[in-house]
């Protein structure tokens, strides 16, 4: 046994292990390393027979509404890299981004022989990008990248990273689940790594789910936050508190992140965070305020650190905060159940739109199934602009003859950009089942 200690002593160590990566590489050769993620439809990125344990994940993408057509030829374009659309030039291509595509596709992994997954939470919230609102951040489980010119963006394409180890003794199945109208795009790498020998039976396997109060059932909203009125109200049992997570089972929670909508205009961060071990009546672990939680005081500064931030600041955004904070040296215990809560307000006063995805390990099986809010209960809120009612003036002869050309060319360019799309649909079904098979070749040469 190694005598080494530290953060990186696993690496002063000789392990048996062998290497793998599920990822979307254009397996014909060619330069189409993204799969089209069809509309209405759920895609296995791969299935990997164990015993092993994903180290990383990685991903990018983008989801696209075609607005008009493009001088360019939908064909040729089509081979393409994707930045044209990304990075429309004016009069060459009018694509817009759907804004809340991160909340309408699902990623679901699931462990083992179970018939229940163990991750289930929208695309973007599980990497952390609340309310489809990418911010740039890095901790040690999770980073979120983007460009400058994409930031303060609803639904800007940005990239993102997981380094939570997911060991599985079985199989691992990883799908993405589209629930949106539209397609979109996908770039990923899943590393993992395949053992010969089985996993110890205690073995925690990795589990996130995503929950959302929209609004908090609050009993004051009217009432401002930290007035005598407010603050002389008792909770001592977590009656009305947000759930973060309800789970049972053996165990330990890792952390989370959450996006809180405010509304009252003052400060939705007043309760505090309250944790019930193994069916308790009264919390074992007992806050003194959210941003206390997340490590912060008199408020969320902008910061973001290993452990605990700030990935989007309330102050620059329509009023919403996105926070995070990982318990990976300090891990919450339970062998029976858990139940993570924090107020919302204290003692429960506000009706704010309260959104998180929680992390945790436990063992098998996972005991409840769990379930996501329909997608249209997970939109964000947001500002909206109000109709306009535009009236079309008397046209020149050359102004019907453009409107009469852009109509004809958009009649010509909407099919043969809806063919691509069904075509690049193909490619992924096709690459997903060669996914699998490769995994399968790799595990078979490593038994």
């Amino acid at each position: 046994m190694s005598k080494v200690s530290g953060l990186f002593q696993d690496l002063t160590t000789i392990k048996k292990a062998r290497n793998g990566r599920l990822a979307s590489w254009d397996q014909r050769g060619k330069n189409q390393d993204y799969w089209e993620i069809p509309a209405k439809e759920s895609i296995v990125l791969g299935e990997v027979e164990g015993p092993g344990c994903i180290t990383h994940i990685w991903m990018t993408s983008s989801c696209r509404r075609v607005k008009a057509p493009s001088i360019l030829d939908p064909v040729l374009n089509a081979s393409a890299a994707p930045v044209m659309e990304i990075h429309p030039a004016l009069g060459v291509i009018w694509d817009d981004y759907d804004p809340f595509y991160y909340r309408k596709a699902l990623i679901k992994i699931t462990w083992d022989d179970q018939d229940t997954s163990s991750v289930l939470a929208p695309l973007g919230d599980f990497f952390c990008i609340g309310n489809c609102y990418p911010g740039n951040f890095s901790s040690l489980p999770f980073n979120v990248s983007l460009k400058p010119e994409e930031a303060g963006r609803y639904g800007a394409p940005c990239s993102v990273s997981c380094y939570f180890p997911m060991p599985f003794n079985k199989k691992e199945r990883i799908e993405i689940v589209n629930e949106n109208e539209l397609p979109f795009i996908l770039y990923f790498n899943i590393d993992y790594e395949m053992y010969k020998e089985p996993l110890d039976e205690n073995t925690a396997y990795f589990h996130s789910c995503w929950r959302r109060e929209n609004p908090c059932d609050g009993w004051g909203p009217d009432v401002q936050t930290n007035s005598p009125e407010v603050n002389n109200v008792t909770n001592f049992k977590g009656e009305g508190n947000y759930t973060v997570l309800d789970v049972k089972g053996t165990g330990h929670y890792v952390g989370c992140n959450l996006t809180v909508k405010h509304y009252q205009g003052s400060w939705w961060g007043e309760g505090n965070d309250m944790f019930f071990i193994d069916g308790e009546e009264y919390p074992s672990l007992n806050g003194t305020g959210t941003e206390d939680y997340f490590n912060h005081a008199w408020g969320m500064q902008r910061n973001a650190y290993p452990f605990f931030g700030t990935i989007v600041h309330e102050g620059d955004t329509d009023g919403f905060q996105v926070s995070y904070r990982f318990h990976i040296t300090d891990p919450v215990r339970f062998e029976k159940s858990l139940r993570v809560t924090i107020e919302h307000g204290h003692a429960n006063h506000l009706s704010d739109d309260w959104s998180s995805t929680a992390y945790w390990y436990q063992t098998l099986p996972t005991e409840d199934e769990l379930t996501i809010l329909p997608v249209e209960e997970r939109l964000p809120n947001v500002p909206k602009l109000s109709d306009r009612n535009l009236r079309m003036p008397e046209l020149t002869e050359e102004m019907k003859a453009a409107r009469q050309s852009w109509e004809k060319r958009w009649g010509e360019y909407a099919p043969a950009r809806e063919e691509q799309f069904r075509i690049k649909e193909e490619k992924a079904r096709r690459e997903s089942r060669l996914n699998t098979e490769f995994a399968k070749k790799l595990r078979d040469e490593y038994k």
